[in-house]
């Protein structure tokens, strides 16, 4: 039998993976708090979208469930359920499912940042697992629209990595990981904590940043003074995560010490680690319109997850010693442009 599958958030990365799923033939139902989403998908089928042709598709008689329907999913026990909302959403999204799973169910954090500690204080570790989705950028720019705004993996680079918060390497995840492989690249990895930070690095050097200016990641990458402003983010949240023992994965192609000794004045890392960052002209179709979750969320009017990003690490350097400057400047800006104090512009960074 087919196992059953919920996804609790069906916005940009929920809807993009529940909807591949289903389309690879999973036997899948999506819940989300936005009604006119819920109802263009029952209507019209969910329209996902890529930088090529052939990722664009409609997945039609595709379960969507609001919020308020989520009870009826008591008939039937869930085998997996995932949870895709934003961190802050994290503890009630996991309580609201945890009734619904099978004895042997578990959730799926596939989200931002480090939630699965929230995760399992629902449901306990054992049933409890983390997927990172590295170097991706989905949109849900309507309802029952969702596109992708950068290309593949493939062979290139690993976009999914499944793993146990204990490091080994279960049945359960290696099963994910093969699901996933029908989207894009995907693997094990015993190494959940150093790609969650890993993935916290990237986020905290870019989503704040285009959500602070208001402009694309190609346009911050291109300005040199933005740009540095990245790389000192960058620097010190790997600093932070080696002092929290993590074993860091390459972030963003880069390895995490030469990214480090770039943010500290190595004028030859410095060059190399401006190589790879600045875009290449066309590299990206879709560069114009490519900008990460949370400033997405700056012009929908969203709550961003500045705190869990940015905030957390500056949080977490407090507590073993490693200061994160850049981290609690962008943090106190991005707040004051989510709460209407300032708008998005790239004179808030200096440039």
């Amino acid at each position: 039998m087919k196992k059953r599958i919920a996804f609790v958030g069906a916005g940009a990365l929920g809807g993009y993976v529940g909807g591949s799923f289903t389309r690879l033939g999973h036997d899948v139902t999506l819940i989300d708090a936005w009604p006119e989403h819920v109802e263009t998908i029952r209507a019209k089928g969910l329209e996902l979208d890529g930088v090529t042709a052939e990722e664009k598709f409609v997945v039609k008689n595709t379960k969507t469930l609001h919020l308020t329907e989520v009870q009826s999913l008591a008939k039937t026990p869930l085998d997996i359920a995932f949870v895709a909302v934003k961190s802050y959403d994290t503890a009630w999204a996991t309580a609201l499912i945890a009734p619904y799973l099978a004895a042997d169910g578990f959730v799926v954090s596939l989200q931002n940042c480090l939630n699965e500690e929230a995760i399992a204080a629902q449901v306990g570790w054992g049933r409890t697992v983390g997927v990172v989705a590295s170097i991706i950028s989905v949109d849900l720019f309507e309802a029952g629209r969702i596109r992708r705004t950068v290309a593949k993996g493939g062979d290139k680079h690993t976009v999914f990595r499944v793993g146990e918060p204990h490091g080994r390497v279960t049945r359960r995840v290696e099963e994910l990981a093969e699901w996933f492989r029908g989207i894009d690249s995907a693997k094990v990895t015993s190494n959940l904590w150093g790609e969650r930070w890993s993935k916290l690095v990237a986020n905290g050097m870019g989503n704040g940043v285009s959500a602070a200016t208001g402009m694309s990641s190609s346009d911050c990458a291109r300005n040199e003074t933005i740009r540095r402003f990245q790389i000192r983010l960058a620097g010190e949240s790997i600093r932070v995560g080696q002092a929290l023992g993590y074993p860091l994965e390459k972030i963003r192609g880069l390895d995490p010490e030469r990214l480090a000794l770039a943010s500290e004045g190595d004028g030859a890392a410095l060059t190399e680690v401006e190589s790879v960052m600045i875009p290449k002209a066309g590299a990206n179709p879709r560069a114009d319109i490519q900008r990460p979750s949370m400033a997405q969320d700056i012009r929908k009017g969203r709550r961003t997850e500045i705190d869990a990003m940015n905030g957390f690490i500056a949080a977490k350097g407090a507590t073993v010693g490693v200061a994160a400057p850049s981290h609690v400047k962008l943090t106190q800006i991005v707040t004051r442009v989510e709460r209407g104090e300032a708008q998005p512009s790239p004179a808030l960074l200096g440039a």
